[in-house]
């Protein structure tokens, strides 16, 4: 289908209208969580703010962007102001579950797809040791031990039409939490108590079920696989899962032997007589096409359980997946391999989150501060992935694939659909205000004044320390 120019900025002009009425929409929505009109007012530029093309997004930042004087405005609503984050997150999961149910349903994608609750956690690496829950601990994101903070997600993914981030708790060491003095610093609530991963998770998918959130599986890696008390509130709440686990997972055969995961693979599926129980099929599709892999399954004790493994068709390396349905509930292979493929649609939310929304750019301190960004942070995310979802297919036209390899391209590729990061290019066109210049000269001349300051006291903080040291040598 060839897509001419006028048809392209059509198509502009209709993005940036609709994500504009689903920004009001959310908003409206959020009014409810804040005491005083100030916050939320506050609350509507933050948003737009991490919306907009900021290469980053702090206080000052943010406090210059949306044409405040000082970042007093920005650091009182996340720190002191009055509203109710919790329940501004349980507006932001409620709108993204209607938005991309509305976007399946006007489709004709909402029968027989599926609906997954994808966990996993992401970091931001920090310096120092003020702030809530950092700690030296692996990072996702830095691939290595690193200074940094770690939450786990919650995210919404409907097959075939979207995801969006729609549940989150920060995890803090127990370390802070006992010490009363770094616990009143790091503003920790009083009632806070050490919670695994695993037990996270189990608080945010309880969370979200009481909005009546309940997806056809929970998805997550060996963090949460090999969390014996998570496997177990599903299975009491009758809820399905595909979870990774580790190769020595113990599983009990139908024979009732146990064996850990690699050795049952080894012993029930290696070898040419086994080749038939092996079968290709999509993962997902990935930004380059279908991701193919090598599918088995293997029987336990249990007529519910099974454990999916997969095997990357190159390299053999072996993946396990931990399966549980529940009676009543369709049980095939094809399925749990769909299920176990839409675990991925989590690392795109983050990868958005952070490259688009700064999701770990902030500079809060505090527990209430850091969680106060991250849901206005999935505010702004909710509105653009529901947005696209709606646009799918009315602004989808790409060419015919290719079927064979020596296919000549087309004239005209097309264009893919409107995506995450475009629409949010949509609402920062949309929304930036132009500034005069003497905003800009203001601002310059307040952050150099801001620093010369911290220059200074930082500087007589020092010769105090100089003073002790001199007195203890």
């Amino acid at each position: 289908m060839k897509t001419t120019g006028s048809q392209a900025a059509a198509a502009a002009r209709i993005g940036a209208r609709l994500a504009g009425r689903r920004l009001g929409e959310l908003t409206e929505r959020l009014r409810s969580c804040f005491r005083r009109i100030e916050p939320f007012l506050q609350a509507r530029k933050y948003m737009r703010a991490v919306a907009s093309e900021l290469p980053k997004r702090n206080g000052w930042t943010i406090a210059e962007h949306v044409g405040d004087r000082t970042p007093d405005r920005t650091q009182r609503l996340l720190n002191r102001a009055v509203w109710d984050e919790d329940a501004a997150m349980a507006e932001v999961r409620r709108f993204a579950v209607a938005g991309l149910e509305e976007a399946a349903r006007k489709s004709g994608r909402r029968r027989g797809r599926l609906v997954v609750g994808a966990l996993d956690e992401t970091g931001q690496q920090k310096k120092g040791e003020a702030t809530a829950g950092v700690k030296r601990q692996h990072l996702g994101c830095a691939g290595r031990v690193e200074n940094g903070i770690n939450t786990v997600h919650l995210s919404y993914v409907r097959e075939g039409t979207g995801h969006a981030l729609i549940g989150f708790r920060q995890w803090i060491p127990d370390e802070h939490i006992t010490d009363p003095v770094r616990s009143l610093r790091m503003g920790l609530p009083s009632d806070l108590t050490f919670r695994t991963k695993g037990q996270l998770a189990i608080d945010i998918c309880t969370t979200a079920a009481t909005d009546g959130f309940r997806p056809d599986f929970y998805c997550g890696d060996e963090v949460y696989g090999n969390c014996t008390e998570l496997r177990e509130h599903f299975e009491a709440e009758q809820q399905a899962y595909v979870l990774r686990v580790a190769k020595n997972f113990r599983i009990t055969l139908p024979s009732g032997a146990v064996t850990s995961c690699e050795q049952g693979t080894k012993t029930l599926l290696q070898g040419l007589k086994h080749k038939r129980r092996w079968e290709t099929r999509s993962a997902g599709k990935g930004a380059k096409g279908d991701r193919w892999y090598a599918w088995a399954w293997i029987a336990t004790t249990s007529a519910r359980h099974h454990l999916l493994i997969r095997k990357h068709l190159h390299t053999g390396e072996l993946a396990f997946h931990y399966c549980y349905v529940p009676e009543g509930e369709p049980l095939t292979k094809a399925r749990l391999i769909r299920a176990a493929g839409l675990r991925w649609p989590i690392e795109e939310g983050f990868e958005f989150g952070k490259d688009c929304f700064g999701l770990d750019q902030s500079q809060a301190r505090l527990y209430t501060a850091i969680a106060r960004h991250t849901v206005l942070v999935c505010a702004a995310l909710a509105v653009c992935a529901v947005t696209a979802a709606l646009l799918r297919d009315r602004t989808d036209s790409q060419a015919p694939q290719p079927t064979h390899p020596d296919q000549p391209p087309p004239t005209d590729p097309g264009r893919i659909p409107f995506t995450i990061p475009e629409i949010k290019r949509l609402i920062a066109d949309a929304t930036t205000t132009p500034r005069p210049q003497e905003h800009t000269t203001h601002w310059v001349n307040w952050r150099r004044t801001h620093q010369a300051r911290s220059r200074w006291f930082h500087k007589r903080t020092r010769l105090a320390r100089d003073i002790e040291n001199t007195q203890v040598s």
